[in-house]
């Protein structure tokens, strides 16, 4: 596929990049910093400015192109391109930005008829992640059903981004997919940051006790390229399993007493939902923090 990626240059994108790249898809990288993968294109675009949006989705993406007997379309945009996280910017400026260049990106390719369509939403829409305090979620495990009323810039703007979303898929009819994505962690980070979260669970309770390893991100989004004719549609995405040693009974009792909990656990699983990835895109995650790191709940060694 030809593929647009915007924010590929970022910690998440570039990994999600990489993989499409091997899997032999020609992407161009849409982003303010170029990420210098061999074999992937490079194009500077400021995707709050809705001309320079429509002109880089209907251009062309290599030189090589200009010896083919017409200009080719993009197969597919996905959209990764955000400020990534409140704090980093005004919130002000986090909201419009993602908010206006969600909306160019979206509009430029359901106009030049893209079929597919892939965009970044978050964990933190269900409000839980960057809410001022202790918020705990309304059950467990949060699914895609779960109220998203978040109070932080940075997630009203993921929520708006999905409105925008299927609202354009309506308009259009184009399978366009949400990924409400968990906290992104490279395969160095294991042994760098997960040692204290096996030490002290309570460091990750505003992730839900989950993560997604960014190998696993790459798979989810070629599973929503090779998946056709769901209309509009939002996963969870994340690990299988928790980003903490302790057990999910451990973790009810100590954070989520008094929550309900809609179905067995697993002794280890993420209370961040991912079944219906599963179900209707054939997902499974292949890595974990475990593969790294021994276990001290399960007696690794």
């Amino acid at each position: 596929m030809r593929i647009f990626f915007t924010g590929g240059s970022g910690k998440a994108g570039k990994h999600v990049v990489a993989h499409l790249a091997e899997q032999g898809h020609q992407v161009t990288n849409v982003d303010l910093a170029p990420l210098g993968h061999p074999g992937v294109a490079d194009l500077r675009v400021d995707l709050t400015d809705a001309g320079e949006t429509y002109s880089a989705l209907a251009g062309l993406a290599t030189f090589e192109e200009l010896d083919l007997p017409e200009k080719p379309a993009y197969d597919a945009v996905v959209h990764f391109a955000a400020v990534p996280r409140i704090l980093l910017t005004s919130d002000t400026a986090t909201y419009a930005t993602n908010v206006l260049s969600t909306y160019n990106v979206l509009e430029a390719a359901t106009r030049l008829g893209v079929g597919k369509i892939v965009f970044a939403s978050s964990e933190t829409t269900y409000g839980v992640c960057f809410a001022q305090g202790d918020r705990r979620p309304l059950y467990v495990p949060v699914d895609e059903e779960h109220p998203t009323v978040p109070e932080d810039a940075y997630a009203m703007s993921k929520v708006a981004g999905e409105v925008t979303a299927r609202s354009f898929q309506a308009r259009t009819g184009t399978d366009v997919y949400g990924l409400r994505i968990n906290n992104v962690i490279e395969p160095h980070e294991y042994a760098e940051i997960f040692p204290a979260f096996l030490q002290d669970p309570s460091l990750r309770r505003r992730n839900l006790f989950a993560y997604i390893d960014a190998r696993d991100l790459g798979q989810m989004v070629q599973r929503c390229l090779e998946t056709d004719g769901l209309g509009y549609e939002v996963f969870n995405v994340a690990n299988a399993d928790m980003s903490v040693a302790s057990t999910t009974e451990e973790i009810r009792d100590r954070f989520y007493d008094g929550v309900p909990v809609r179905r067995e656990m697993g002794r280890d699983e993420t209370f961040y939902a991912i079944d219906k990835a599963r179900d209707l895109l054939g997902f499974e995650p292949r890595h974990s923090w475990r593969d790294v790191l021994a276990d001290p709940g399960a007696g690794g060694d």
